[in-house]
């Protein structure tokens, strides 16, 4: 184990979804508690923390990159604690131990905030720690740091859902809620902090069941003052059909802090592939559903996400694939290859598709996906609307931040600082991003 000076410097390395980026922030609200310092780079860092995601092979490979190159020595012969953290690390503890023996400390997604406590018993040897706790880990988490425009707050954690494809029930638990008050109370804390638009995170956000519906827990967010955005991520399609959605369609028409947004993930065109992969909903009812809800609120942004080459997948079901991306005119939308994953149904399943043609759809596919999302913020143009300020832009002067319907926007605000929200009118469109002017020199409250 490498000399580390105390209370040392720490840099955090978040791979794959929005739930890793909040827990990375987590575990550095974590040790900043310790009395640590945040370093930009783990060249000047003396524990890195590695925090990983098993959805994709690619994803896990990653992390062995990395840890290659964080145990070669520093040129004083030292070099970082290594924290392999996250998802791969509750699926492959054992495998990372054996594979990378330089790794200090294995922590899994449910258990970060022992990481002070595991880092002083690494000082003597590896530790692992991937148990799945009874008692929360947000019951054991220091106070958020964030002071940026825009925070995450998961509220929900796990699935129960068992998608033929997806580790997450076996790495994240089953679906599990965190109380409504608490979540109140963090969220008060953010706003006090300077935060002014709050995404709910959960694997399955619409599930969500702390003693108040998901719509429940918006509706009493939107009374937060000095709150001035709400957004959540990721809904499954199940939760939405029929009457279970009713309340939180009928949200995005009644609670105007609630982001025309909706990420709902598809993840295939066909009937017959979201079958074999036990999605539990159809062509037919995922369509259904994003009926409703633009009834509900016509100017609604849809996103979602696609897996290509999933076992058995035909040309004429990537069709189908690529029909329901025309038809629902995304905003923007997520797509990969199908990636095997061990331990789960599909990965036993015969016909496996070939990487060249896995390839070669996900180019069509992308290609349609860019196609849509450029013309969606090309049909923006001339659009007034609000502008939450959140990052400086690359050029002097210029700042990005984001419209209601989540496309970044460029703009140069003279005297506008990051957290405002400043009305403008979209002027030009990009395939990811709007060029927008403020057409009034006054700024929103």
């Amino acid at each position: 184990m490498p000399a580390q000076p105390k209370p040392g410097r720490y840099h955090v390395k978040s791979f794959g979804c929005q739930m890793n980026v909040y827990d990375s922030e987590r575990m550095g609200d974590v040790l900043a508690a310790q009395g640590m310092t945040e370093v930009d780079t783990p060249e000047a860092a003396d524990v890195v923390v590695l925090n990983t995601c098993h959805i994709r092979e690619r994803a896990a490979e990653k992390l062995y990159s990395d840890i290659g190159r964080l145990r070669r020595p520093r040129a004083d012969g030292s070099r970082p604690t290594i924290v392999a953290a996250g998802c791969v690390a509750q699926a492959e503890g054992p495998e990372i131990a054996a594979r990378a023996p330089d790794v200090d400390v294995i922590v899994g997604p449910l258990a970060y905030h022992r990481l002070p406590q595991l880092l002083q018993r690494a000082r003597t040897g590896r530790v692992i720690d991937i148990d799945m706790p009874p008692v929360p880990k947000f019951d054991a988490l220091p106070a958020r740091r964030t002071g940026q425009a825009s925070a995450f707050l998961t509220v929900q954690e796990g699935c129960d859902k068992f998608c033929t494809f997806c580790v997450v029930p076996y790495t994240r638990g089953p679906e599990t809620s965190r109380p409504a008050a608490d979540l109140v109370g963090e969220a008060c804390a953010l706003v006090a902090r300077g935060v002014r638009e709050i995404t709910l995170l959960g694997q399955n956000v619409n599930a969500y069941a702390g003693g108040l519906s998901l719509s429940g827990l918006i509706r009493e967010l939107a009374q937060i003052d000095g709150l001035a955005r709400i957004r959540y991520t990721t809904s499954h399609p199940r939760d939405m059909e029929g009457s279970g959605g009713d309340d939180l369609i009928a949200a995005h028409a009644q609670v105007p802090k609630l982001m025309p947004y909706m990420h709902l993930p598809v993840q295939s065109g066909s009937s017959r592939i979201l079958k074999a992969m036990n999605r539990a909903h159809t062509r037919a009812s995922y369509l259904a559903t994003l009926a409703r809800v633009r009834a509900a609120r016509s100017d609604i942004a849809l996103s979602g996400d696609f897996i290509v080459g999933f076992p058995g997948e035909t040309e004429a079901d990537f069709q189908e694939t690529l029909s329901i991306v025309h038809d629902v005119q995304y905003a923007a939308a997520f797509s990969f290859k199908y990636s095997v994953r061990p331990g789960t149904p599909a990965a036993q399943m015969p016909d496996q598709v070939p990487e060249a043609i896995k390839d070669e759809r996900l180019a069509r596919l992308q290609a349609a996906i860019t196609a849509g999302s450029l013309a969606f913020n090309q049909a923006s143009v001339g659009r007034r609307c609000t502008v939450l300020l959140e990052r400086p832009g690359r050029k002097p002067g210029q700042l990005i931040g984001k419209t209601p319907w989540l496309q970044s926007a460029v703009l140069a605000v003279p005297g506008a600082a990051i957290g405002d929200l400043v009305e403008v009118e979209i002027v030009s469109a990009m395939p990811n991003s709007v060029e927008a002017v403020p057409f009034t020199q006054s700024q929103v409250a």
